[in-house]
């Protein structure tokens, strides 16, 4: 469809018995979102993923082998904070369901969030020195800021993903829509990685130690704070003009807005039970990816001993990986729907992404150092990366269509609300990581802080292995499992829009 014609999609509107008014898009027979649209929908991913990629990559190093914070109290402070990111997610996600603006439901959340979740970022790698002496303090100083960025991060993420669940309500345009989400993921974290292992630690400030210099890490956290800004305010201004295409709810009941409404909305879509196995799989799967990638700049520094320009060029992998992808996601779900899927995918994705470690173990890999392992990681990161784009994909797709459904049984779309869910479980995968990692590199596998790759001892290392290795695949192979609960099929949906156009008094295209 061209840019012209979808322009002139019309919005219909009908009551429904909860007394809303729901908005139905209607963007021609095949449902198709202008290329344009998806492009600035997909930039915005940028700004979330250089945010969370200083959290992954950076953060437990920097507080551990710098600063000195002991990993356990760091992790006591990363996860302390997942209990309010359990109080605000849904919250916020319901509070934008139920906004109103001039510019909508999403786009004043979009606009107002990128400088405050910037400033967050900055401060939490930059303490005061008052601050660095205390143990106490820098760990009240991590616990703070860590829960404003977090909060300020779900202001953005989830109006911008509830946002790309309106553009379209079709079964497979949401999935290409979300695979333009998923790839703009891979390049603010591509752009961060590049930057950051070839140029800042791997050029700047190679001969002061790289990764294990604090003064590298301002000019890291500069280019992911303007990353954020630019991302986020692109996808904002380039997407403002489906304002009025988008899916609304207009509450007419008679009942004044309150915390009391939004409490009553987050309860209706907890009992959905296609949502709770999202859920319970996403929990699972946190446990997987989350230790990965909190230890993955421990396994290239200690386990592996990689140099920064080594370690620069695994980027290779997740390229790769990520836009095929982006390419199969839809024809997976044409083919095989999205339950079938979610599950392969999630056991792919734990297998092949420890694949590495544990050919090391079994003394199977090449020396450390040399560029055979490295390509060896590179070759294997291919199908976890793939695997892994494929199930992001999926499950954030598969959250539409649930919204579908929780709005043929109740009038409302809450998108909002099912999205804080991916945004709460994308910041526990990376506490959770954070809190596993950390009491194991301090309980079990003992790795003193200002350690000198190659000089560490062999059972350290080996131990650290043990927990990247096989540990961290269970919880994402229990993941594969609890997905396949998951039963809204294409068919099943179909009626669903169907049932929903008939309720608006429009005519369904499928």
């Amino acid at each position: 469809m061209s840019e012209h014609n979808a322009g002139e999609n019309a919005a219909h509107s009908g009551h429904d018995s909860n007394g809303t008014i729901s908005e139905v898009v209607d963007r021609g027979e095949d449902g198709r979102v202008p290329l344009r649209t998806k492009m600035f929908f997909g930039a915005g991913a940028g700004g979330e993923a250089a945010s969370m990629w200083t959290f992954n990559a950076l953060l437990l190093i920097f507080y551990q082998q710098i600063l000195g914070l002991p990993a356990g109290m760091a992790s006591i402070a990363l996860g302390l904070a997942i209990f309010s990111d359990a109080i605000t997610d849904p919250l916020i996600g319901a509070f934008s369901d139920r906004f109103k603006s001039r510019l909508g439901r999403r786009h004043p959340f979009l606009f107002l969030a990128p400088a405050p979740l910037a400033l967050c970022v900055f401060l939490i790698f930059h303490p005061p020195a008052f601050v660095v002496d205390s143990q106490s303090l820098l760990f009240a100083w991590l616990f703070v800021f860590t829960v404003l960025q977090r909060t300020f991060q779900t202001f953005y993420v989830v109006p911008h993903l509830a946002l790309g669940a309106e553009l379209s309500t079709d079964y497979i345009e949401r999935t290409r829509i979300m695979s333009f989400n998923n790839l703009f993921t891979l390049y603010g974290g591509m752009l961060m990685h590049v930057m950051v292992w070839f140029v800042i630690f791997g050029f700047f400030f190679a001969d002061q130690g790289g990764q294990l210099h604090r003064p590298a890490y301002t000019w890291t956290i500069l280019l992911a704070c303007t990353i954020i800004l630019v991302s986020i305010f692109a996808c904002a201004w380039g997407t403002r003009d489906q304002i009025p295409r988008l899916l609304e709810n207009r509450i007419e009941d008679g009942k004044a807005f309150s915390f009391l409404s939004l409490y009553s909305d987050i309860w209706s879509v907890l009992r959905n039970k296609n949502y709770l196995y999202l859920l319970l799989g996403l929990f699972f799967l946190s446990l997987t990816i989350g230790t990965h990638e909190t230890l993955a700049i421990f396994m290239g520094t200690f386990f592996w001993e990689l140099t920064p320009y080594q370690i620069g060029w695994l980027i290779v992998g997740s390229i790769v990986g990520t836009h095929l992808g982006f390419f199969l996601a839809a024809r997976l779900h044409e083919r095989f729907d999205k339950r079938r899927t979610i599950a392969v995918s999630a056991i792919g994705l734990s297998f092949f992404w420890s694949m590495v470690v544990n050919l090391t173990l079994l003394g199977l890999a090449p020396a450390n150092s040399s560029w055979a392992l490295v390509g060896m990681i590179i070759f294997f990161g291919v199908f976890s990366s793939g695997f892994g784009a494929i199930l992001n994909i999926s499950v954030m797709s598969a959250l539409a269509d649930i919204a579908d459904q929780h709005e043929l049984n109740t009038g409302l779309r809450l998108e909002g609300i099912f999205y804080s869910a991916r945004a709460f479980f994308a910041k526990a995968m990376n506490a959770v990581g954070h809190v596993v990692a950390g009491f194991a590199l301090e309980v079990y596998v003992k790795l003193p802080p200002a350690s000198v790759p190659g000089e560490v001892a062999e059972d350290v290392i080996f131990r650290l292995g043990v927990v990247d290795g096989p540990l961290a695949m269970i919880g994402g192979v229990i993941a594969g499992f609890v997905y396949l609960g998951y039963r809204l099929d294409k068919s099943t949906h179909r009626e669903i829009r169907r049932s929903l156009e008939a309720r608006a008094g429009t005519q369904s295209p499928l």
